[in-house]
């Protein structure tokens, strides 16, 4: 009888410790066991000094004033086991943990609790930068990356063509990647993660960035890791992408699993929680101890739901609460497509470089934004408090869904066409200024 061994490697958060030892090949490739990871958000109680001499008077008048400190919980109490295999498809608003534990599972940030089991070699892409060293070549961070996996220089060599040319960059190869752009970056990365054969992949977001030829390659290379029998992890905002390479779903919300199984179910979920109505602040994600917001309304609803019909543009936001410390603050939104995509931002705390001076008792912020021409679809809009140059005082992500009917045009007709054209009708400059 022959046994095949394989390289388990097991991390426990608690210890921080990092153990490896060769098993029994098992039809298990990755098992969590209650997986927690907190971060501790560190905020600055009133105005923050802006020089030497503000820090030294601010120390002077309150010598025993001390910032606040937030434990904000990414991830919380995970359990998964994935088989070796399997194409995962990992799901949920932005903020639900999704990026985490990723990080986690490639071993690039440590859990605060719980315990992770791998079997395998873990590959990974899951930012432009991660795991490049800016001030090496292309080609020296091929040979890195293959070292970090375990890998022999003769198998690094045996793969190195293929690296190259699936990553179009074979003129720029003896180049530092710091002079790459983003899209040279992202290529590489992904043809190295891809082609050292790791037994585990993990793609976090990879067709974010690259063209439409690129993304093609990517998802026809994720296919054929997949059909060799190794085990993938996708995340992507992009629900086509994801049906079409994944065997089973994750769906993420607040840092906890909702649901784990099959694809289809787990995008129904995934769509069926996005069109839930609820209230915006419902969905805020960070909070400041000076700053506490009660209400958040748009057009004087606080629903997490908004329809413009035809010609319906402004927003008028207003957000109320009550204030702690002495502090500053503006409202400042974010506008994303159907993919997460971010593709506008109204900020007028850092157009002005001046936000408003909130004192301790009931506050009330108002402000009218007025959107693009949209074309016809959903997007979604982020709020922030902020103070320019500084931090956010409080964020609600994915909070307002908006359904936007159309622009009206001067031929009576309303601007829809295929989100492969774009998001936003563009306009043509006045004649006086040509």
């Amino acid at each position: 009888m022959q046994i095949e061994l394989s390289l388990k490697t097991i991390y426990f958060g608690a210890t921080k410790t990092l153990l490896k030892r060769y098993d029994l090949m098992s039809d298990i490739a990755i098992r969590v066991r209650e997986i927690s990871k907190s971060y501790r958000i560190h905020h600055q109680i009133g105005n923050r000094a802006t020089n030497l001499g503000e820090a030294v008077m601010q120390k002077l008048r309150k010598p025993f004033n001390r910032s606040a400190d937030e434990v904000f919980w990414a991830l919380k109490d995970i359990n998964a086991e994935i088989n070796s295999g399997e194409v995962i498809g990992v799901v949920g608003r932005n903020g639900a943990g999704k990026s985490t534990l990723l990080k986690i599972l490639s071993r690039v940030t440590e859990p605060t609790e719980g315990r992770i089991e791998l079997f395998g070699r873990v590959g990974s892409l899951l930012e432009v930068g991660t795991g490049f060293h800016p001030e090496l070549t292309g080609r020296e961070n091929i040979f890195l990356n293959g070292a970090i996996l375990g890998m022999r220089r003769s198998e690094i060599v045996r793969h190195f063509d293929a690296i190259v040319d699936f990553s179009g960059v074979e003129k720029f190869i003896d180049t530092p990647v710091k002079r790459y752009s983003s899209g040279m970056y992202v290529r590489l990365a992904f043809a190295v993660a891809a082609h050292l054969n790791p037994e585990i992949l993990v793609i976090d977001e990879v067709l974010a960035v690259g063209d439409a030829e690129f993304q093609k390659k990517c998802l026809g290379k994720m296919d054929d890791v997949a059909k060799s029998g190794r085990t993938v992890l996708f995340v992507s905002h992009n629900i086509g992408a994801v049906q079409s390479l994944c065997h089973k779903g994750i769906l993420l919300s607040h840092g906890r699993v909702e649901y784990v199984g099959p694809i289809q179910e787990c995008l129904s979920q995934y769509v069926s929680a996005r069109k839930q109505t609820g209230k915006i602040i419902d969905h805020t994600t960070r909070r400041h101890p000076a700053i506490q917001v009660e209400h958040l309304l748009v057009n004087s609803s606080e629903s997490d739901r908004l329809h413009l019909p035809v010609g319906e543009r402004d927003l008028a936001i207003e957000i109320r609460g009550r204030i702690l410390e002495d502090t500053q603050g503006d409202i400042q939104v974010r506008l994303f497509d159907t993919t997460g995509i971010p593709i506008g931002i109204f900020s007028p705390a850092f157009e002005n470089g001046t936000a408003k001076r909130l004192v301790p008792g009931s506050f009330s912020l108002e402000r009218v934004l007025r959107l693009p021409r949209l074309n016809t679809g959903e997007y979604s809009l982020m709020f922030e408090v902020v103070i320019p140059n500084v931090a956010a005082t409080y964020e609600a992500r994915d909070a307002l869904r908006i359904d936007v009917d159309g622009t009206a045009m001067i031929t009576g007709q309303t601007f829809r066409v295929s989100e492969q054209l774009g998001y936003l009708l563009l306009e043509e400059a006045p004649e006086g200024i040509r």
